[in-house]
């Protein structure tokens, strides 16, 4: 399976994500006396994937330029793990309903992906990545969302479309990723998870 393929192999990634061994960030070493005031706080994300003419294509969220946390931010749909939510999967599925409106229960879990600090804003993120149908029906919360995108993964495995950058922060030195996608920089976090699903998804 590779980012340019006609017909992308779902069960292929779902395979990868169970046999691999996760390479968690190495949130022990951490300076403690760097960190925000209450340490990490624990979040999730949904990594949307669908088939859409012919390509596989990820579903982001552009942010509201006036939020207070990722303003103006590409990123995937998700948030802080509530008590009430089971797991972080629960997380990960609640938000993506709340923010984009995508029923739980047609999303096809396909695996998790490296747990990875969000730099900025000091939480630890578990990444889910689920198969959703398209098209759908989608109802963005006008309270977070300004609009939602539809990025080819071929387009980000593309020459020229992913670069990085050293940066500080919490006690260590980090390598923060870029991507250069229709118009939008993905950055941060985001372009992380994405960069370690787009490993799995050319390595096929």
């Amino acid at each position: 399976m590779t980012a340019a393929a006609g017909r992308p192999d779902f069960e292929a990634l779902r395979a990868a994500l169970a046999s691999r061994t996760r390479d968690d960030f190495p949130f022990h070493r951490l300076d403690a006396a760097a960190l925000p005031s209450g340490g990490l706080r624990h979040a999730a994300v949904l990594v949307p994937l669908l088939e859409k003419d012919g390509d596989v294509h990820v579903l982001l969220t552009k942010r509201r330029a006036d939020l207070r946390r990722h303003a103006g931010q590409v990123s995937f749909p998700g948030g802080m793990v509530e008590p009430d939510d089971a797991d972080t999967l629960a997380t990960a599925l609640r938000e993506t309903r709340e923010e984009v409106g995508i029923d739980p229960a047609s999303v096809d879990v396909l695996g998790r992906l490296d747990d990875t600090l969000v730099l900025v804003s000091g939480f630890h993120l578990t990444p889910w990545v689920g198969r959703v149908p398209h098209p759908t029906a989608l109802l963005p919360d006008p309270a977070e969302v300004e609009a939602v995108l539809f990025v080819r993964l071929a387009d980000l495995a593309a020459p020229g479309a992913h670069r990085t950058e050293r940066h500080e922060r919490y006690g260590m030195e980090h390598e923060v990723h870029f991507y250069d996608a229709g118009g939008e920089v993905i950055w941060g976090a985001t372009a992380r998870v994405l960069s370690r699903l787009l490993s799995l998804w050319t390595s096929r």
